[in-house]
């Protein structure tokens, strides 16, 4: 069309259906072999993806499951995570994160962020150390992994589990060590806009311990040791084998994505550079980030972020309020916590970014965004 739709974006904020077009051959041909041999439930396809993705990161164990929240769940329950125990973690997450630990009964306890990577802000979290502090569950937000070394000895010093967020961080590395193999349990999700996503819902544990590689076995099939023995309590929480067909057929060009969005991500880094009004989240030399969202932090992002979508650019808010601020985890906060998380959650701005945006598509998104900016000013 000659000109831009003011009224809804004119190309996508992440494009999955160019992903879907450049390996349909590949996904339709997996989807089939499961439709020929019709075992959607515990299939080949599953085994087959948790030896791929094992060995992609490094763990020994790798256990698909239903979603990313599942796979926290089941984390925490393998890990004996109970009523009354408290779990440390980010403020500023998706909901998923904080959930699965009231849903256990225990309490989560929000330590603010580092104001210059959106990621929890280690220096904090030993204050809220005490005796029923059972784990931490730190986010590898927007794709780069939280200061996990610090994390970890930590917690070794005060014999506590750590659970890895990677939702948005599967691809990612710290220390040249792969994201999902930097602490206890690993929990990545593939839902359909993560970087390595699939066509519902899906998720995987990853861990070097035995005992607990088995355990989080048992309870993704409702604490079953072998048909019909129960020896733990579980849930229905297998990914089926449909979804992980999908997921091993995008593997396949998973590096090249990788690259891709780490491209458009250094592009956008340059072309940003020395906006007013806008700042670019940092970079930490260690970490080599999977860009699962690129996000900036915007002065009136309620302004700006209308005048783009008025001029067909799609952004998205990740995430609006710090989740000791959401009415389902009030309880387990004051309003007034955490200051850096409750500023940020008025900045934050996600901008197009999939392997497959177009560099036109991006470069219209920045003269947008810089033109939003100057007309707020």
């Amino acid at each position: 069309m000659n000109a831009r739709d003011k009224t809804r974006p004119s190309f996508p904020f992440s494009d999955l259906q160019a992903q879907y077009r450049a390996l349909k051959p590949q996904i339709d041909a997996r989807i089939q072999r499961v439709l020929d041999h019709g075992q959607y439930i515990m299939g080949p396809e599953v085994g087959e993806l948790e030896e791929a993705l094992a060995a992609r990161t490094g763990a020994r164990h790798c256990v698909a499951v239903a979603s990313g929240t599942e796979a926290l769940l089941i984390a925490l329950m393998a890990v004996g995570v109970e009523a009354g125990d408290e779990v440390i973690t980010t403020d500023f997450s998706f909901a998923a994160t904080a959930e699965v630990i009231a849903l256990l009964g225990a309490k989560p306890v929000f330590v603010d962020i580092e104001a210059d990577t959106c990621n929890i802000d280690v220096a904090q979290i030993a204050g809220r150390i005490n005796d029923r502090t059972r784990a931490i569950i730190p986010v590898g937000l927007y794709g780069q992994c939280a200061d996990m070394d610090e994390i970890n000895a930590l917690a070794t010093r005060h014999s506590l589990v750590v659970i890895e967020d990677a939702a948005q961080s599967f691809g990612a590395s710290y220390k040249g060590r792969q994201s999902c193999n930097l602490s206890t349990v690993g929990c990545t999700s593939f839902f359909p806009s993560k970087p390595l996503g699939c066509y519902g819902d899906g998720g995987a544990l990853f861990t070097t311990d035995d005992a607990l590689a088995q355990a989080m076995r048992e309870i993704r099939v409702h604490g079953q040791s072998g048909r019909y023995h129960h020896t733990r309590v579980g849930v229905g929480g297998r990914m089926d084998a449909l979804q992980c067909a999908i997921v091993l057929a995008k593997l396949e060009r998973f590096d090249w994505e990788l690259q891709r969005r780490r491209e458009i991500a250094a592009r956008y880094d340059s072309l940003l550079r020395g906006v007013s009004g806008l700042q670019t989240l940092a970079q930490r030399g260690e970490c080599r980030s999977a860009w699962a969202q690129y996000t900036v932090l915007v002065e009136r992002r309620e302004q700006v972020q209308s005048a783009l979508t008025e001029r067909g650019i799609p952004t998205v808010v990740h995430y609006p309020k710090p989740l000791h601020l959401q009415p389902a985890f009030a309880q387990f906060g004051e309003p007034d916590d955490n200051p850096v998380s409750r500023r940020i959650a008025q900045q934050v701005l996600s901008l197009p970014m999939s392997a497959d945006l177009d560099p036109d598509d991006q470069a219209e998104t920045v003269r947008q965004l810089v033109g939003a900016l100057r007309a707020r000013a």
